[in-house]
């Protein structure tokens, strides 16, 4: 299955666009925002837990990445409520379950095969310093090495700004609005653009919340590739 497979193409997506796919798992539904594979992908996706429902126990041989959107996701190692940042690395197991219900945005096989940093962040709790080269903004890190860098921006009311793309950028909504060629983007929006490219965005009256990922796109391939 290939969905916005064409990474050399900008992807602009808002909730109310896509529709929810039932998962294998019964209550489990999911947004599928790129993809590149069947059952086992390359695959950045919003997952909707029902109240009680859960995935069997399983491993993850090229990592997951996820922010918790809404609810609580648990699994053996905790429960994580919402703004939890977690990155599980290749070779991690688990078996997660949302016995209250809960929202993920999680990537899956876009790790550094090396990789075994677990990461487990309560970005609620997380500080943030000014950004210097662009007012208005302030920047709390999540995780950086050599292929990407990940982190929480905050953007003051009104606030205007450019996101450079050398390794390509994927930006989720995480509260309030912005608006990008014209187009509002609210909570759970995505967009992508490819390597070497830029996004400009204004920040609403109310301000905005971005999970912002950058340089990961100049490795790109599908499991197994």
């Amino acid at each position: 299955m290939e969905l916005n497979a064409d990474f050399d193409r900008s992807v602009q997506v808002v909730p109310q666009d896509h529709k929810w796919v039932k998962s294998p798992m019964p209550g489990v539904e999911r947004m599928m925002l790129d993809r590149l594979g069947d059952e086992v992908a390359r695959a950045t996706t919003i997952v909707r837990y029902a109240p009680g429902s859960a995935f069997s126990a399983h491993t993850h041989d090229g990592g997951e990445e996820f922010i918790v959107l809404e609810g609580v996701f648990e699994d053996e190692h905790g429960a994580f409520p919402v703004g939890s940042y977690i990155r599980n690395p290749p070779g991690s197991s688990h078996t997660p379950s949302a016995p209250q219900g809960a929202v993920i945005f999680v990537k899956l096989w876009q790790f550094d095969p090396k990789d075994r940093s677990h990461v487990r962040i309560d970005t609620n709790k997380l500080g943030s310093v000014a950004d210097e080269r662009r007012k208005g903004i302030r920047v709390s890190p999540l995780f950086e090495d050599a292929r990407e860098k990940v982190s929480i921006e905050t953007w003051e009311p009104g606030t205007s700004a450019t996101i450079d793309a050398a390794g390509g950028v994927e930006i989720l909504v995480l509260e309030g609005n912005v608006t990008s060629g014209g187009e509002r983007l609210g909570p759970w929006s995505w967009v992508r653009r490819p390597v070497g490219e830029h996004i400009d965005l204004t920040a609403s009256t109310e301000g905005a919340r971005l999970w912002i990922k950058t340089g990961h796109l100049n490795h790109v391939s599908a499991p197994g590739a």
